[in-house]
């Protein structure tokens, strides 16, 4: 029996948009499903690592040591309550034993149907189990080498696996109909260049039996069309099409570039800690090495124990800025904001730096008027202590040092002025960025980590407040910055 071209075409055509469609779709899904695997475990590695940080301040800072057992009984349900309330999870300890130590969840005291994956967590595994929409994230906390405790995690999968299924049946609606309407377009198309073939087929044996043509069989602006021109016509349509590729590409190359950009701006904070931490670590390194060379030389043990110290507190300096600046840009911390008398305040900063700028053979002079405004005590005594300290450091000797206040429109306006080297006008731009330091020998002999000025911004815009480099020439550098004024009601 013979089969139309028609409805061969027709056939070909409905495989290929039902494979497209379905393997598209497969493959996208799978995607989908894959990376929030890889987030959510991402997500909850971070947390563990986060919780083990501050369980082992907390047991390395208590007054008398105690076992680790003792120590997470007595201490275990504030913990669990305090890291809920960071990770924003709900958050279960266990002792080395298995033992309940800690829960925030407010209805159970016990999780359920965990038992077996608290087994392998107490074996020192990572573990987790799914239930419905539900995670349970189980991970085995050390310190020196010895088991902790296990934190459990409560992650909720209901945004996951709802996001999943709608997009399942976007695909589903979608796909069925592109193919509906992919197949009556294509039938309707492949129906006219089937009549256009037979005219085709009809010439050429017209041209076998010795009939030749005196016109094109089919005259179309299309690649038909041109079947029936000459050459030239022909290589005139191939070059057309090399034009349009061409442009193609350059708008797939532009937007590969803006796409690599934005990904370069993501590695570009991940680049800078390794940068930063590289420098005392390498100092470290070395004088362990001679130290390993050379254990009798007391000149070098003095020298070691000096610059490794230096350099640790370097290394300490940047990974609090660092946790820090994250915690600043990921977690919206409760503030304990209130009505806060500026003068009292930046007096008392003040008297507390100075003696830090008499060792430098500088002063600091003040001129402030009486204003209150709303904000947290911690965070206004972080930012001008920051604003100070780089105003010691980068000033030169026997330099002096203003903070300066008034009032503009219900605006108080609170001025730090140092006598230092000014900053360049391209490097302006760039003081309040991550790691930036406008003299790196200059920050290296302070510990400097090029964090200060980032987090002094981050908490100045927390206070509804804003900071800029108001002025850097010849008299002096000026950051300025302008805080609303508390009326009381």
């Amino acid at each position: 029996m013979r089969v139309s071209l028609k409805l061969k075409i027709s056939l070909a055509l409905a495989i290929i948009l039902l494979l497209t469609v379905g393997v598209l779709s497969k493959f996208v899904l799978h995607g989908i499903e894959r990376y929030q695997v890889q987030t959510v475990e991402k997500h909850l590695l971070q947390q563990s690592e986060m919780a083990q940080r501050y369980i082992s301040q907390n047991y390395l800072t208590e007054d008398e040591r105690i076992p680790p057992g003792n120590f997470m009984h007595q201490r275990g349900q504030r913990l669990a309550m305090y890291l809920s309330m960071l990770s924003g999870m709900e958050v279960v300890l266990y002792d080395s034993k298995g033992s309940l130590v800690g829960n925030s969840m407010p209805l159970s005291n016990e999780a359920k149907g965990v038992s077996d994956t608290l087994h392998y967590a107490i074996q020192g595994k990572i573990a987790y189990q799914t239930l419905g929409n539900s995670l349970t994230y189980f991970s085995p906390l050390q310190i020196e080498n010895k088991m902790m405790c296990i934190i459990e995690f409560h992650y909720s999968l209901k945004n996951n696996h709802d996001f999943l299924n709608i997009t399942k049946h976007l695909f589903l609606t979608v796909g069925i109909i592109v193919f509906i309407v992919g197949f009556v377009v294509g039938y309707i198309y492949f129906y006219k260049i089937a009549l256009i073939i037979s005219k085709l087929q009809i010439a050429s044996n017209h041209i076998h039996s010795g009939h030749f043509l005196d016109k094109p069989p089919v005259v179309r602006r299309d690649e038909l069309g041109e079947l029936s021109q000459d050459i030239f016509n022909m290589s005139n349509s191939i070059k057309q099409n090399l034009n349009n590729m061409n442009l193609e590409k350059q708008k797939l190359e532009l937007a590969v570039q803006k796409l690599q950009v934005l990904e370069q701006q993501q590695k570009q904070f991940i680049g800078n800690i390794s940068h930063e931490f590289k420098t005392p670590l390498t100092s470290i390194k070395a004088y362990v090495d001679l130290l390993s060379m050379y254990p009798d030389d007391p000149m070098l043990i003095e020298d070691a124990v000096q610059n490794i110290s230096k350099q640790t507190d370097r290394l300490y300096e940047m990974v609090e800025k660092v946790l820090r600046l994250s915690a600043l840009e990921k977690y919206d911390f409760e503030q304990q904001s209130q009505p806060i008398e500026m003068k009292d305040i930046l007096t008392d900063i003040c008297n507390s730096m100075r003696g830090k700028a008499a060792k430098y053979n500088l002063k600091i002079h003040t001129k402030l008027v009486s204003a209150v405004i709303w904000a947290d005590r911690e965070n206004l005594i972080h930012i001008f202590v920051n604003l100070i300290d780089n105003a010691i450091k980068y000033n030169e000797m026997n330099g002096t040092i203003w903070i300066d206040s008034f009032v503009d429109n219900d605006f108080l306006i609170i001025d730090v002025k140092n006598t230092g080297n000014m900053v360049s006008k391209d490097l302006q731009k760039k003081i309040f960025d991550p790691f930036f330091t406008v003299n790196m020998e200059r920050s290296r002999e302070f510990s400097g980590t090029g964090l200060g000025l980032t987090i002094v911004r981050k908490l100045t815009e927390k206070q509804n407040g804003t900071v800029i480099l108001h002025r850097s020439d010849r008299q002096g550098t000026v950051f300025r910055l302008r805080f609303p004024i508390y009326h009381a009601l």
